[in-house]
């Protein structure tokens, strides 16, 4: 009993001075991610009960504070930029999600799970679509298992491969926020690409998160249930009203520059939290026909999105 108190002591010691680590200039969002992972795979998370309803908190307190390093007519034009491609994005992949379902003879609520999942922004939207469908606990473990799986693929992938296309900083936010699944990957992605790609990306991210709400509407006519109640993201509203303190309020700007670097850390710190929620369990349930179908969305996406960017 005494060597099983020392071992989790030292679990949670190393745990802590991780995450701190995570807040410091020294650690990059990927690197945040992958040392959470390694820390799920080594040692365990010693917090893993406590920390899901963390995540989401100080993903949303994140974002709220980037906004105060954004402009009005800045959002705007980034919102703008996107819409068309937002669009024809999320449409094309929710059609393309339900014929390859029917394909590999997916169970319907994982089929569109892992569809909306992938069009819309990831964990999130598949919160929200949840209590609308009632899939089961196995379901929507699984949906979440391969988003979040992706999402990490992704952090190191998307900026690598933007390099190597020289993709401008405008380029590669806006493909961000349509080819990555969850929020917090996206302004990872775009934080380590640079500051402009970070501003167009969460804007644009955020604009396609608002889609939840339409997607939401269509999901209760589909699956015919009217008792439901849609969730609503409105952090994104707070975010808003940051952009527009920082836009009208002059005295903004001596905070500004410092609010939006303790929110970079806090998205670190989220990054981090994600990976420890991961383990080799956990990937060892998702199912072949599952994974295929996600990869699929989102190799479709991520292609077309990019070719109609750099055209």
């Amino acid at each position: 009993m005494k060597d099983f108190i020392q071992h989790e002591t030292i679990r949670k010691i190393v745990f802590i001075i991780l995450a701190v680590l995570c807040l410091t200039p020294l650690i990059s969002s990927p690197i945040a991610l992958a040392l959470g992972f390694l820390l799920a795979v080594f040692i365990g998370n010693p917090f893993e009960k406590h920390l899901h309803q963390y995540i989401h908190l100080l993903l949303q307190i994140s974002i709220v504070g980037l906004g105060f390093g954004l402009k009005l007519d800045e959002a705007l034009h980034a919102g703008k930029t996107g819409l068309v491609l937002t669009v024809v994005s999320i449409l094309t992949v929710m059609i393309l999600g339900y014929f390859l379902g029917r394909l590999f003879k997916l169970e319907r609520p994982l089929s569109y799970l892992i569809s909306a999942g992938t069009a819309i922004c990831g964990g999130s939207a598949i919160a929200a679509i949840s209590p609308i469908i009632k899939p089961s606990t196995k379901q929507i473990s699984l949906a979440l298992a391969i988003v979040f799986t992706l999402n990490s693929i992704a952090l190191f992938v998307y900026p690598a491969i933007g390099h190597l296309l020289h993709l401008s900083q405008e380029q590669f936010g806006l493909w961000c926020a349509v080819g990555i699944h969850d929020t917090s990957s996206v302004v990872g992605a775009a934080s380590k690409y640079g500051d402009e790609a970070l501003k167009i990306a969460t804007t644009v991210k955020l604009a396609r998160a608002l889609w939840i709400i339409p997607v939401s509407l269509i999901t209760m006519f589909i699956f015919k249930n009217k008792e439901s109640k849609i969730k609503i993201p409105w952090f994104i509203g707070y975010f808003i009203l940051a952009i527009l303190l920082n836009t009208y309020f002059p005295f903004m700007d001596r905070f500004s520059s410092e609010i939006t670097t303790f929110a970079k850390s806090g998205l670190n710190l989220t990054l981090f939290f994600i990976g420890s929620s991961l383990s080799i369990q956990t990937l060892k349930t998702i199912g072949i026909k599952p994974l295929v179908t996600a990869v699929l969305l989102w190799i479709t996406i991520s292609i077309g999105s990019l070719l109609y960017i750099i055209q």
